[in-house]
């Protein structure tokens, strides 16, 4: 990439459809783990219209209400108006759980078992995992994504705290595009909000909000310039929203989960799975690593790849790429982190503390840049710092 560019990312809100659907697979999930953490859960939900149907593998000791989590997880995003034809109280609930394959589970569990030569904890799935970081933010984000996400957060604490106007409603997204210059963020070019709303409400009644209220509130000023471009749900009217709009999956916003595009990404979904599964805790460890590279000033940006097969404890490869923009080699950061971290997956999950119910806090706004998450952690800089002397 030159170093004079434009880059988009976007996001969105807790009512959009996916979100809605990634909200309740992880409602179970921390429903499971809150009375058996050894739980193990692969939870999917599709909504439409006024229907949910959930769907997966749950292995659990736990005895749960499934329908009173799934109603509980839509009111808590907002979906009780009168006019909601998606309605905490009025949805029909489908439960298609079953429990985990054993074929799976002897690859995954912490046992000896025919083809398996150790008695440790296996990774969950194949696959590779990215995680990654960058100092253009406090967050240690990129700062398009780490933009969007603010607008959406910001409209839906007013809307939720009541201080917000009565004509918002839960489905919205956002689209900030940075300009870079020399590498480095400049100026926001644009910024696009569609937010769903009443039917009674002005269109430049919106408008005004949203920016005035919203966009140069969350925005650092010196980021908007005079030929900043606003445009507020563009097509002039956004009224009918959220499920009964549009159907909603698990895991369809993996891009906005991570890092707005501008990290790579392995492809697989975070949302509604225990931290056995290595789509999730391994990315989670990954961004863990690559922020304490960055902050410990080893690098204005870094990215980790790892790559896990089915069954087996130990990475087949862990990979570093700073980008051309490390104070030291990447070889040396890599056999830094070998010696700082651990990457099997029972160790992951004992670094991170990860068997608690802490996943419906990570669905909504990124999956990174929360302080209070174990992956933002970066009291290891120092112990990296030391380790490529």
């Amino acid at each position: 990439m030159t170093k004079d560019y434009v880059f988009s990312s976007e996001s969105v809100g807790e009512g959009h459809p996916d979100k809605v659907a990634d909200y309740i697979s992880d409602s179970v999930l921390d429903a499971c783990l809150s009375q058996d953490k050894f739980s193990r859960v692969a939870c999917e939900t599709l909504v439409k219209s006024n229907c949910v149907t959930i769907a997966g593998e749950i292995t659990t000791k736990a005895k749960l209400d499934y329908e009173k989590i799934v109603r509980e997880a839509i009111r808590e995003i907002g979906y009780i108006n009168e006019d909601d034809v998606f309605h905490a109280d009025k949805v029909f609930v489908s439960n298609l759980l079953t429990k985990q394959s054993p074929d799976i589970a002897q690859g995954v569990d912490a046992r000896k078992a025919k083809g398996k030569a150790t008695g440790e904890q296996g990774a969950g799935d194949q696959g590779i995992m990215f995680g990654y970081a960058t100092n253009e933010t406090p967050e240690y984000m990129p700062a398009p994504v780490m933009f969007a996400h603010r607008i959406l957060q910001e409209l839906a604490k007013q809307r939720k705290s009541g201080k917000g106007p009565k004509w918002l409603r839960p489905d919205c997204k956002s689209q900030v595009a940075v300009a870079y210059r020399d590498g480095k963020p400049a100026f926001i070019e644009n910024v696009v909000v569609s937010t769903q709303h009443a039917a009674n409400v002005e269109h430049s009644q919106i408008e005004k909000y949203i920016v005035e209220k919203v966009i140069k509130k969350v925005l650092p000023k010196k980021f908007i310039t005079p030929k900043t471009r606003f445009l507020v749900n563009p097509t002039g009217k956004f009224v009918v929203g959220g499920p009964q709009g549009d159907s909603g999956l698990t895991g369809r916003k993996i891009i906005v989960d991570t890092y707005g595009g501008y990290g790579r990404h392995g492809g697989g979904a975070f949302s509604g799975k225990d931290p056995s599964k290595v789509d999730r805790s391994a990315a989670y460890m990954c961004r863990w690593v690559a922020k304490n590279v960055v902050a410990a000033g080893l690098a204005d940006k870094c990215e980790i790849q790892v790559a896990y097969a089915i069954g087996y404890p130990e990475p087949l490869s862990i990979a570093v790429d700073t980008f051309g923009t490390s104070s030291v080699s990447d070889d040396k950061i890599v056999a830094a982190i070998r010696k700082v971290f651990k990457f099997k997956p029972a160790e992951i999950i004992k670094q991170l503390d990860l068997l608690r119910p802490i996943y419906r806090k990570t669905t909504n706004y990124g999956h990174f840049s929360k302080s209070d998450l174990p992956w933002e952690d970066v009291s290891k800089a120092e112990e990296l710092k030391k380790a490529v002397k």
